[in-house]
């Protein structure tokens, strides 16, 4: 039995993203993505992927896994981050996980002057990041000077955006920044190509994205990916609705997703929030 009769994958699946972006054949589709994120700060023209898996500089150290990361001609590390569930402590992730990217390029044995290219950290979040504005679904943060408001560092860039806030239907799509986040959000509710997303790479992106294309064991891979984006959505939805007059009950919530996310046992989950494994085991 089939888990779905959706014509195209969900991109916030773990496979469907990898697949369309994470792959060496498919890189034309990344390079178009970023560059229109980047919005003529950067044009790439080529770019390599590395290992997603850095380690720290001991065997104690936490170690960052990325869902992407790459490097352009010009040396300027990427890394993309798909995240599916909110937490408390995103922000200090991603700066944290970028901390990876900056000492990767520190040149040992040699006369290093600590130049550096340029690091950016994407993350296109499948939930609200700030609520304080339900308008702006886009956020990109540089170092600045807080008195002239001037860019104090032009190296380092995170790029958040959330896409639950991206309204804009198929006639109001105005640029290919609009349509690759209408892609983000509705590909797998399309039945078909619509007018509006049928020229250049968008073309490619839907023949890659069919999931009929898909032979059995990719399928099954898909579906086992789709099956954890749906459970984990659902547990979600379900645990912070009975937990709505509970705020301790959401709190254990989210301090436990944030411990899956962090790889940490089930034993230390039990320990810091009190849920038993069976709750646990659920929300995993």
């Amino acid at each position: 039995m089939t888990l779905t009769n959706d014509r195209y994958i969900n991109l916030f699946t773990d496979f469907g993203f990898k697949k369309l972006f994470g792959e060496a054949p498919n890189k034309e589709l990344l390079i178009a993505f970023l560059n229109e994120l980047l919005q003529g700060k950067e044009r790439i023209e080529d770019l390599s992927y590395l290992k997603n898996e850095r380690l720290g500089n001991s065997e104690g150290d936490r170690k960052a896994v990325y869902d992407l990361y790459c490097t352009n001609e010009k040396g300027e590390k990427i890394i993309i981050e798909i995240q599916r569930v909110k937490q408390e402590f995103f922000k200090d992730r991603s700066v944290y996980y970028s901390s990876f990217a900056i000492q990767d390029q520190a040149i040992k044995g040699k006369d290093w002057k600590y130049e550096m290219a340029a690091v950016y950290t994407i993350a296109i979040m499948d939930f609200i990041f700030d609520t304080t504005n339900q308008d702006k679904f886009e956020h990109r943060i540089k170092l600045i000077d807080e008195q002239t408001h001037k860019v104090f560092y032009d190296k380092l860039t995170y790029l958040y955006i959330e896409i639950p806030k991206f309204k804009k239907e198929l006639p109001e799509l105005e640029n290919d920044y609009d349509r690759w986040l209408f892609a983000f959000k509705n590909l797998h509710r399309l039945r078909e190509m619509p007018k509006e997303l049928e020229q250049g790479i968008f073309k490619k992106l839907f023949e890659l994205a069919e999931i009929a294309t898909m032979d059995e064991k990719e399928r099954s891979v898909y579906e086992d990916s789709l099956k954890d984006y749906r459970d984990l959505r659902s547990a979600i939805a379900t645990y912070f609705k009975d937990g709505f007059n509970d705020g301790k009950k959401a709190r254990e919530i989210e301090i436990a997703l944030q411990m899956i996310a962090s790889g940490e046992s089930i034993e230390k989950i039990i320990l810091y929030t009190g849920l038993n494994r069976e709750e646990i085991e659920k929300l995993k």
